[in-house]
């Protein structure tokens, strides 16, 4: 510790700062010693980060040092296999068998086979006994014989190879909807009655007076009892096609329904609506 009585030409700052003040309290002590562990720190400090930072290249070069020698060997794939092997290549995968095809369902077609024509055997009449053949009378008059029917030849066969087929219909079905039949579906009265009814139940109150000239077509379907169902309208007005499904729905008189080969079918019918509303 430094003595307070001793006169010091050249003070220092430290000495100046702690002039007639009590150095004996330890601060004085550590401002003038602290130079002196800052120095020995820093040095410290690097000689540490430099053994962290060698150690490793230290230790590599120590394993290098104490590696054996390696040998290269020059293997060949000729020498290694044995002889006679047969390598095998990998199967290619076979494709899927094709689906079967679809057998058509048959038709039958029923053919008139005309039967072979056998020739008639010949009837012949026996003459009468010698007891009528005297009762004849011959002379110049003309008399009635009997009267035997007119032969008629049957119809020549066919020819070689032909054969008669009869035309079989398709099969018609129920649940189908046809738009083209043999015979149309018709409404009771035809179908100017059926157009009066819809103009007779419409509600023009839905539409706007000024609407003018509104068209759509109405398309439903006449079932084989005769009742409509799946009705729609097509056209460019909301409203006009909305009451015109309604006022077809509410018409419950039933149609004749349409007809293929004689047998009732569903039947797409479209009819055109138009109305003028001023």
């Amino acid at each position: 510790m430094a003595d307070e009585n001793a006169y010091n030409p050249n003070p220092t700052l430290d000495e100046i700062v702690f002039e007639n003040r009590n150095k004996a309290y330890g601060a004085f002590d550590l401002r003038t010693q602290y130079r002196s562990v800052l120095t020995k720190a820093f040095i410290l400090g690097t000689i540490l980060f430099v053994v962290v930072v060698l150690t490793p290249f230290i230790i590599m070069k120590i394993k290098e040092m104490n590696a054996k020698d390696t040998t290269e060997v020059n293997a060949k794939l000729i020498d290694i296999l044995p002889d006679n092997v047969i390598i095998e290549q990998p199967k290619e995968k076979e494709p899927p068998p094709p689906p079967p095809p679809k057998e058509e369902p048959k038709q039958e077609v029923i053919q008139n086979v005309v039967p072979e024509p056998v020739k008639a055997p010949k009837v012949e009449t026996p003459p009468p006994p010698i007891s009528k053949q005297l009762e004849t009378t011959t002379g110049l008059n003309n008399q009635e014989g009997v009267k035997t029917p007119a032969y008629t030849p049957p119809p020549p066969p066919p020819g070689p190879g032909k054969s008669t087929t009869v035309e079989v219909k398709p099969q018609v079905s129920e649940t189908q909807v046809y738009t083209e039949v043999e015979q149309l579906a018709e409404f009771p009265g035809g179908i100017n009655s059926f157009r009066s009814k819809v103009n007779g139940s419409f509600d023009t109150s839905v539409m706007d007076s000024d609407a003018g000239t509104v068209k759509t077509e109405v398309i439903f379907v006449v079932e084989r009892d005769g009742s409509i169902t799946d009705v729609k309208a097509n056209g460019p007005n909301k409203d006009f096609n909305a009451e015109a499904v309604r006022t077809v729905k509410s018409i419950k008189n039933k149609w004749a329904p349409a007809k293929i080969n004689g047998q009732s079918v569903r039947y797409r019918f479209r009819m055109p609506l138009t109305m003028q509303f001023e």
